[in-house]
């Protein structure tokens, strides 16, 4: 099975980004900047397709790769990933082995103040804790993507009204038209430490955009989902803000997207 990154990044060259990434697969790569463009070339035996557009948002890109990929296995990506050497092969291998698996889902090692996740074992996932893992993790069989019919949103992520949450409703809504994810305790990247296009702080924002995902995500849960999710990382977030206040913040996001987001 051959693997393909589909990454979405922003004012990027195509010489620079397949480096710095360490691109070592087939690749469709969106490049969020001010023109229009396509650039094609072959790295490492590889073939990468580079396309510039002008609009923004990361579910908006990402959907723009799914579009144009063509290979067995889609890895999602961002330009501040560093791919391991034999990412491509690992991600393969671990398909062959579940066959059952419509996605597999892989560590990528990030900064500890920003992990939500680290996988140590091979399980299947479920919708109540399929909050926690972000896009770059997923890798997916493309013909029961294509099947699924299942995109990204555009109301949440980076350049979106709602700052992020995208990767976690493309998961439920995937799960939910019945296909199989599983984890696999496989590092095959990291990411680079950088500012964020989104994240702002743990602030009023950051708690209202969670509860307004969350109410998407767990609808009569979302109460309880949020309060275990303050619980469970408080001592990451809560240095400054109250765990009472930041769950304010939540249930006020919460009727939100009750309301109509």
């Amino acid at each position: 099975m051959k693997v393909q990154v589909l990454a979405s990044v922003m004012d990027e060259t195509m010489e620079n980004i397949v480096e710095r990434m360490g691109l070592d697969s087939d690749a469709v790569i969106i490049n969020q900047c001010g023109c229009l463009g396509v650039q094609e070339t072959e790295h490492r035996g590889h073939f990468i397709r580079f396309f510039s557009f002008p609009d923004r948002g990361v579910g908006r890109s990402r959907n723009e790769a799914i579009l144009r990929a063509d290979k067995d296995i889609c890895l999602f990506s961002d330009g501040d990933i560093v791919y391991e050497p034999g990412y491509a092969e690992a991600v393969s291998a671990e398909f062959e082995r579940n066959p059952k698996a419509d996605m597999i889902l892989f560590n990528i090692t990030v900064e500890e103040s920003r992990r939500t996740y680290h996988i140590q074992d091979r399980k299947r996932v479920h919708w109540y804790n399929c909050g926690r893992y972000g896009a770059v993790s997923f890798a997916v069989r493309r013909d029961s993507l294509l099947r699924s019919g299942v995109t990204f949103s555009l109301l949440f992520g980076g350049g979106a009204k709602y700052s992020n949450g995208e990767d976690s409703l493309f998961l439920k809504e995937f799960m939910g038209k019945g296909y199989r994810v599983y984890t696999a305790p496989v590092t095959i990247g990291r990411e680079e430490s950088g500012g964020s296009t989104w994240f702002a702080g743990y602030n009023e924002k950051f708690f209202t955009d969670r509860g307004v995902l969350y109410h998407f995500l767990y609808g009569r849960a979302a109460g309880i989902m949020s309060m275990r999710f303050l619980l469970a990382h408080k001592g990451i977030f809560c240095s400054e803000i109250s765990v009472k206040q930041a769950y304010v913040w939540m249930k006020q996001g919460i009727r939100e997207g009750r309301n109509g987001a």
